[in-house]
């Protein structure tokens, strides 16, 4: 695998998860969308962690190069300098009558030697007619907040995990899903206050999207992100060093302006032709 050598960037990105806000605020619903659950589902703001020695932590990272894998891999590691936490078992595969049936993300032993079952997600999502669309547009936010709530986060419901875990008989729920959303400045639009019933976090609403035919209306040039750098994005001394990004009309552009701000510069077509069959694996864009 190519290694990453984010310095400093990972430091801003193990910084960013301790800081960041879900995109959903930690509010219960007022329509029970859990209700296979024995104990309410907790969505936290962020890692419930106070780390002041990030440095010590490491600064490159050798695995899968999807962000998920690597947003996943920050967070066990931020979980490991907490002296509150201990990581149990991470990415627990369970099956039953041989058919994989999901996986944990993390098990997680606080302070008070109870066990937590944690999901955790990383997620970008574009505003277009009402529904929050990610950049590949059969991802929406509706979908991947309930499928969180009423599927992995049931995982540890599950006969296969008690079978696996017999000790572990009241197991906590706790989902923690940040990301950026964004909205199209060159499209009148009403922007959502709520997904599920949950209200969005209208601080996260913060960065912005066009097609490709709106993208000369943006004043400042635009400098291409790496997937690595989505979330943090880069500092004003690294894009001084490059040259703008020459759009490509079919392909999805990330991208920072000049002040910083974060932009998708998307096809024509999109969301209406830019999707693609889902992998029957788990999948961590």
């Amino acid at each position: 695998m190519n290694s990453l050598n984010p310095t400093p960037s990972l430091t801003r990105f193990y910084e960013w998860i301790l800081t960041t806000p879900s995109l959903i605020h930690a509010v219960p619903p007022s329509v029970e969308l859990i209700s296979k659950a024995n104990d309410k589902v907790n969505i936290v703001e962020c890692l419930p962690i106070t780390a002041s020695n990030l440095r010590d932590l490491p600064d490159t990272y050798e695995g899968n190069r999807r962000l998920g894998f690597l947003y996943q891999e920050l967070c066990r590691r931020l979980f490991d300098l907490s002296s509150e936490h201990n990581v149990v078992a991470e990415e627990v595969q369970l099956q039953e009558n041989g058919q994989t049936q999901g996986a944990i993300d993390f098990l997680i032993e606080n302070s008070q030697q109870q066990v937590e079952h944690w999901e955790v997600a990383i997620k970008f999502y574009l505003l277009y007619d009402g529904i929050w669309y990610g950049p590949n547009s059969q991802d929406q936010l509706d979908k991947k907040l309930s499928r969180m709530l009423t599927h992995q986060l049931m995982m540890s419901e599950r006969a296969s995990f008690r079978e696996q875990f017999p000790d572990f008989t009241t197991v906590s729920k706790h989902l923690l899903l940040q990301g950026r959303l964004y909205i199209n400045p060159f499209r009148a639009e009403t922007i959502p206050s709520h997904c599920l019933e949950y209200p969005i976090t209208t601080n996260q609403i913060n960065g912005f999207w066009c097609h490709y035919r709106d993208a000369d209306k943006i004043e400042s040039p635009l400098y291409s992100l790496s997937k690595d750098k989505w979330a943090v994005g880069e500092v004003a001394e690294e894009r001084g060093k490059r040259q703008p990004h020459k759009m490509i009309p079919d392909r999805i552009n990330h991208c920072q302006d000049q002040q910083g701000q974060f932009w998708f510069v998307l096809p024509d077509t999109w969301p209406f032709n830019h999707q693609h069959d889902p992998s029957p694996q788990k999948q961590k864009d």
